[in-house]
Protein backbone atom coordinates (compact mmCIF):
# COMPACT_ATOMS: atom_id res chain seq x y z
CA UNK A 1 0.00 0.00 0.00
CA UNK A 2 2.78 2.44 0.94
CA UNK A 3 4.67 1.62 -2.28
CA UNK A 4 1.52 2.31 -4.31
CA UNK A 5 0.96 5.59 -2.49
CA UNK A 6 4.59 6.57 -3.05
CA UNK A 7 4.19 5.85 -6.78
CA UNK A 8 1.06 8.00 -6.96
CA UNK A 9 2.73 10.82 -5.03
CA UNK A 10 5.71 10.76 -7.38
CA UNK A 11 3.41 10.79 -10.42
CA UNK A 12 1.46 13.72 -8.98
CA UNK A 13 4.71 15.58 -8.29
CA UNK A 14 5.91 14.98 -11.85
CA UNK A 15 2.58 16.21 -13.23
CA UNK A 16 2.71 19.34 -11.06
CA UNK A 17 6.21 20.09 -12.36
CA UNK A 18 5.01 19.45 -15.93
CA UNK A 19 2.03 21.79 -15.39
CA UNK A 20 4.29 24.50 -13.96
CA UNK A 21 6.77 24.19 -16.84
CA UNK A 22 3.92 24.17 -19.36
CA UNK A 23 2.48 27.38 -17.93
CA UNK A 24 5.96 28.93 -17.79
CA UNK A 25 6.47 27.98 -21.44
CA UNK A 26 3.27 29.85 -22.30
CA UNK A 27 4.40 32.85 -20.25
CA UNK A 28 7.74 32.99 -22.10
CA UNK A 29 5.87 32.74 -25.43
CA UNK A 30 3.56 35.58 -24.40
CA UNK A 31 6.48 37.76 -23.33
CA UNK A 32 8.31 37.02 -26.60
CA UNK A 33 5.20 37.89 -28.63
CA UNK A 34 5.77 41.55 -27.69
CA UNK A 35 8.92 41.46 -29.83
CA UNK A 36 8.42 38.49 -32.16
CA UNK A 37 5.43 37.45 -34.27
CA UNK A 38 3.75 34.42 -32.61
CA UNK A 39 3.96 32.50 -35.91
CA UNK A 40 7.66 33.29 -35.97
CA UNK A 41 7.99 31.93 -32.41
CA UNK A 42 6.40 28.66 -33.55
CA UNK A 43 8.89 28.39 -36.42
CA UNK A 44 12.02 28.85 -34.30
CA UNK A 45 10.65 26.72 -31.46
CA UNK A 46 10.15 23.82 -33.89
CA UNK A 47 13.43 24.48 -35.70
CA UNK A 48 15.33 23.88 -32.47
CA UNK A 49 13.21 20.81 -31.79
CA UNK A 50 13.97 19.37 -35.24
CA UNK A 51 17.72 19.69 -34.65
CA UNK A 52 17.37 17.97 -31.27
CA UNK A 53 15.37 15.08 -32.75
CA UNK A 54 17.69 14.69 -35.77
CA UNK A 55 20.68 14.53 -33.43
CA UNK A 56 18.90 11.85 -31.43
CA UNK A 57 18.09 9.86 -34.58
CA UNK A 58 21.71 10.11 -35.70
CA UNK A 59 22.87 8.64 -32.40
CA UNK A 60 20.17 5.93 -32.33
CA UNK A 61 18.65 5.28 -35.76
CA UNK A 62 15.15 3.83 -36.21
CA UNK A 63 13.38 2.09 -39.10
CA UNK A 64 10.47 3.79 -40.89
CA UNK A 65 7.31 1.83 -41.69
CA UNK A 66 5.60 3.40 -44.73
CA UNK A 67 2.31 1.55 -44.23
CA UNK A 68 0.82 4.32 -42.06
CA UNK A 69 2.88 7.24 -43.35
CA UNK A 70 -0.27 9.24 -44.13
CA UNK A 71 -1.28 9.07 -40.45
CA UNK A 72 2.19 10.22 -39.43
CA UNK A 73 1.82 13.24 -41.73
CA UNK A 74 -1.69 13.91 -40.39
CA UNK A 75 -0.39 13.81 -36.82
CA UNK A 76 2.21 16.39 -37.79
CA UNK A 77 -0.38 18.58 -39.51
CA UNK A 78 -2.91 18.47 -36.67
CA UNK A 79 -0.27 19.00 -33.98
CA UNK A 80 1.34 21.88 -35.85
CA UNK A 81 -2.00 23.63 -36.42
CA UNK A 82 -2.81 23.20 -32.72
CA UNK A 83 0.52 24.80 -31.76
CA UNK A 84 0.14 27.71 -34.21
CA UNK A 85 -3.35 28.48 -32.91
CA UNK A 86 -2.28 28.09 -29.28
CA UNK A 87 0.67 30.47 -29.63
CA UNK A 88 -1.53 32.96 -31.50
CA UNK A 89 -4.16 32.96 -28.74
CA UNK A 90 -1.44 33.25 -26.07
CA UNK A 91 -0.31 36.46 -27.77
CA UNK A 92 -3.79 37.93 -28.21
CA UNK A 93 -5.89 36.96 -25.16
CA UNK A 94 -5.07 36.49 -21.44
CA UNK A 95 -2.72 33.54 -20.87
CA UNK A 96 -5.12 31.76 -18.50
CA UNK A 97 -7.95 31.90 -21.04
CA UNK A 98 -5.71 30.63 -23.84
CA UNK A 99 -4.63 27.66 -21.71
CA UNK A 100 -8.15 26.72 -20.60
CA UNK A 101 -9.49 26.90 -24.16
CA UNK A 102 -6.66 24.59 -25.22
CA UNK A 103 -7.69 22.23 -22.40
CA UNK A 104 -10.96 21.55 -24.23
CA UNK A 105 -9.13 18.85 -26.21
CA UNK A 106 -10.41 15.95 -23.98
CA UNK A 107 -13.97 16.76 -25.05
CA UNK A 108 -13.04 16.68 -28.73
CA UNK A 109 -11.04 13.47 -28.21
CA UNK A 110 -14.20 11.82 -26.85
CA UNK A 111 -16.27 13.04 -29.81
CA UNK A 112 -13.63 11.95 -32.36
CA UNK A 113 -13.33 8.56 -30.66
CA UNK A 114 -17.08 8.14 -31.05
CA UNK A 115 -17.06 8.91 -34.78
CA UNK A 116 -13.68 7.49 -35.83
CA UNK A 117 -13.13 4.59 -33.43
CA UNK A 118 -16.77 3.67 -32.76
CA UNK A 119 -16.35 4.15 -29.00
CA UNK A 120 -19.58 4.58 -27.07
CA UNK A 121 -20.68 7.74 -25.28
CA UNK A 122 -22.80 7.01 -22.21
CA UNK A 123 -25.12 9.44 -20.45
CA UNK A 124 -22.46 10.50 -17.91
CA UNK A 125 -19.97 11.29 -20.68
CA UNK A 126 -22.61 13.20 -22.66
CA UNK A 127 -23.39 15.22 -19.52
CA UNK A 128 -19.66 15.92 -19.08
CA UNK A 129 -19.45 17.19 -22.68
CA UNK A 130 -22.41 19.52 -22.09
CA UNK A 131 -20.76 20.89 -18.93
CA UNK A 132 -17.45 21.43 -20.76
CA UNK A 133 -18.95 23.24 -23.72
CA UNK A 134 -21.08 25.38 -21.40
CA UNK A 135 -17.78 26.43 -19.81
CA UNK A 136 -16.47 27.44 -23.23
CA UNK A 137 -19.51 29.68 -23.70
CA UNK A 138 -18.90 31.42 -20.38
CA UNK A 139 -15.30 32.17 -21.36
CA UNK A 140 -16.20 33.32 -24.88
CA UNK A 141 -19.12 35.41 -23.49
CA UNK A 142 -21.40 35.21 -26.56
CA UNK A 143 -24.13 36.97 -24.55
CA UNK A 144 -21.99 40.10 -24.28
CA UNK A 145 -19.67 42.13 -26.46
CA UNK A 146 -16.45 40.34 -25.55
CA UNK A 147 -16.72 37.36 -27.91
CA UNK A 148 -13.80 37.37 -30.33
CA UNK A 149 -12.35 35.31 -33.14
CA UNK A 150 -9.29 34.77 -30.91
CA UNK A 151 -11.45 32.75 -28.51
CA UNK A 152 -12.88 30.77 -31.41
CA UNK A 153 -9.36 30.04 -32.68
CA UNK A 154 -8.40 28.93 -29.16
CA UNK A 155 -11.21 26.34 -29.20
CA UNK A 156 -10.20 25.32 -32.72
CA UNK A 157 -6.67 24.77 -31.39
CA UNK A 158 -8.15 22.43 -28.77
CA UNK A 159 -9.91 20.51 -31.56
CA UNK A 160 -6.71 20.09 -33.59
CA UNK A 161 -4.85 18.99 -30.44
CA UNK A 162 -7.54 16.33 -29.95
CA UNK A 163 -7.20 15.23 -33.57
CA UNK A 164 -3.44 14.91 -33.04
CA UNK A 165 -3.97 12.80 -29.90
CA UNK A 166 -6.43 10.54 -31.74
CA UNK A 167 -3.91 10.05 -34.55
CA UNK A 168 -1.13 9.23 -32.06
CA UNK A 169 -3.37 6.49 -30.65
CA UNK A 170 -3.37 4.89 -34.12
CA UNK A 171 0.38 5.06 -34.75
CA UNK A 172 2.02 4.89 -31.29
CA UNK A 173 2.82 1.18 -31.72
CA UNK A 174 4.08 1.61 -35.30
CA UNK A 175 6.45 4.59 -35.12
CA UNK A 176 9.15 5.57 -32.67
CA UNK A 177 8.14 8.53 -30.48
CA UNK A 178 10.96 10.60 -31.99
CA UNK A 179 9.55 10.13 -35.51
CA UNK A 180 6.12 11.20 -34.29
CA UNK A 181 7.66 14.31 -32.71
CA UNK A 182 9.69 14.97 -35.87
CA UNK A 183 6.56 14.91 -38.04
CA UNK A 184 4.92 17.41 -35.70
CA UNK A 185 7.91 19.76 -35.54
CA UNK A 186 8.70 19.46 -39.25
CA UNK A 187 5.20 20.49 -40.29
CA UNK A 188 5.35 23.06 -37.48
CA UNK A 189 8.19 24.71 -39.41
CA UNK A 190 6.49 24.53 -42.82
CA UNK A 191 3.18 26.13 -41.80
CA UNK A 192 4.79 29.35 -40.44
CA UNK A 193 6.93 29.57 -43.60
CA UNK A 194 3.86 29.23 -45.84
CA UNK A 195 1.97 31.82 -43.80
CA UNK A 196 4.91 34.20 -44.02
CA UNK A 197 5.57 33.78 -47.75
CA UNK A 198 2.04 33.61 -49.12
CA UNK A 199 -0.27 35.38 -46.66
CA UNK A 200 -0.32 38.72 -44.81
CA UNK A 201 -0.88 36.96 -41.45
CA UNK A 202 2.75 36.50 -40.46
CA UNK A 203 6.05 38.29 -40.90
CA UNK A 204 9.61 37.34 -40.04
CA UNK A 205 12.11 39.95 -38.89
CA UNK A 206 15.83 40.00 -38.21
CA UNK A 207 16.30 39.82 -34.45
CA UNK A 208 19.72 40.81 -33.14
CA UNK A 209 18.94 40.88 -29.42
CA UNK A 210 20.68 38.03 -27.61
CA UNK A 211 17.93 37.84 -24.97
CA UNK A 212 15.33 37.05 -27.65
CA UNK A 213 17.25 33.97 -28.82
CA UNK A 214 18.01 33.02 -25.22
CA UNK A 215 14.26 32.98 -24.48
CA UNK A 216 13.53 30.95 -27.64
CA UNK A 217 16.12 28.40 -26.51
CA UNK A 218 14.67 28.47 -22.99
CA UNK A 219 11.24 27.70 -24.43
CA UNK A 220 12.59 24.65 -26.23
CA UNK A 221 14.21 23.38 -23.03
CA UNK A 222 11.16 24.09 -20.84
CA UNK A 223 8.66 22.50 -23.22
CA UNK A 224 10.85 19.42 -23.63
CA UNK A 225 11.17 19.10 -19.85
CA UNK A 226 7.40 19.56 -19.47
CA UNK A 227 6.75 16.72 -21.93
CA UNK A 228 9.27 14.46 -20.16
CA UNK A 229 7.69 14.99 -16.73
CA UNK A 230 4.22 14.52 -18.22
CA UNK A 231 5.24 11.22 -19.85
CA UNK A 232 6.82 10.00 -16.61
CA UNK A 233 3.74 10.99 -14.61
CA UNK A 234 1.41 8.99 -16.85
CA UNK A 235 3.79 6.02 -16.82
CA UNK A 236 3.85 5.60 -13.01
CA UNK A 237 0.38 6.73 -11.92
CA UNK A 238 -3.23 6.23 -12.97
CA UNK A 239 -4.35 8.33 -15.93
CA UNK A 240 -7.46 9.43 -14.00
CA UNK A 241 -5.31 10.92 -11.21
CA UNK A 242 -2.78 12.56 -13.53
CA UNK A 243 -5.53 13.88 -15.80
CA UNK A 244 -7.07 15.73 -12.87
CA UNK A 245 -3.71 17.09 -11.65
CA UNK A 246 -2.90 18.32 -15.17
CA UNK A 247 -5.51 21.06 -14.74
CA UNK A 248 -3.23 22.76 -12.20
CA UNK A 249 -1.53 24.44 -15.16
CA UNK A 250 -4.59 26.74 -15.32
CA UNK A 251 -3.92 28.61 -12.02
CA UNK A 252 -0.20 28.61 -12.88
CA UNK A 253 -1.02 30.18 -16.27
CA UNK A 254 -3.41 32.73 -14.73
CA UNK A 255 -0.71 33.73 -12.22
CA UNK A 256 1.98 34.14 -14.88
CA UNK A 257 -0.49 36.02 -17.09
CA UNK A 258 -1.36 38.52 -14.35
CA UNK A 259 2.38 39.06 -13.70
CA UNK A 260 2.77 39.86 -17.42
CA UNK A 261 -0.07 42.39 -17.35
CA UNK A 262 -3.20 40.33 -18.09
CA UNK A 263 -6.43 41.47 -16.50
CA UNK A 264 -7.48 39.25 -13.59
CA UNK A 265 -10.23 36.85 -14.80
CA UNK A 266 -13.80 38.02 -14.25
CA UNK A 267 -16.59 35.95 -12.69
CA UNK A 268 -17.75 34.57 -16.06
CA UNK A 269 -14.25 33.32 -16.86
CA UNK A 270 -13.97 31.64 -13.45
CA UNK A 271 -17.35 29.94 -13.95
CA UNK A 272 -16.16 28.79 -17.38
CA UNK A 273 -12.93 27.43 -15.90
CA UNK A 274 -14.82 25.49 -13.21
CA UNK A 275 -17.22 24.01 -15.78
CA UNK A 276 -14.45 23.00 -18.21
CA UNK A 277 -12.33 21.46 -15.45
CA UNK A 278 -15.34 19.58 -14.07
CA UNK A 279 -16.30 18.27 -17.50
CA UNK A 280 -12.69 17.43 -18.30
CA UNK A 281 -12.27 15.44 -15.07
CA UNK A 282 -15.45 13.46 -15.77
CA UNK A 283 -14.33 12.69 -19.33
CA UNK A 284 -10.80 11.80 -18.17
CA UNK A 285 -12.09 9.40 -15.52
CA UNK A 286 -14.39 7.72 -18.03
CA UNK A 287 -11.58 7.33 -20.55
CA UNK A 288 -9.13 5.94 -17.98
CA UNK A 289 -11.53 3.17 -16.98
CA UNK A 290 -11.36 1.78 -20.51
CA UNK A 291 -7.58 1.70 -20.64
Amino acid sequence: MSEKLKSIDKGVLFMLISALFGALNGAVAKFLSQTMDPIEIVFYRNLIGVFIILFSLKKFSVSVDVSKLHLLVLRGLFGALAMVLFFYTIATIPLGEAVILNKTSPFFVTILAYYLMKETINLKTFFALIIGFAGILFIMKPFGVEISHEHFLGVLGGFFAAAAYATIKKIKDIYDARLIMLSFMGVGMLIPLVLCLFTPYASFQMHTQIWVWALVLLMAVISTASQWFLTRAYSISKASIIGVVSYTNIPFAIGFGVLLGDVFPDIYTFIGIILIVTGGILVTKKSSKKV
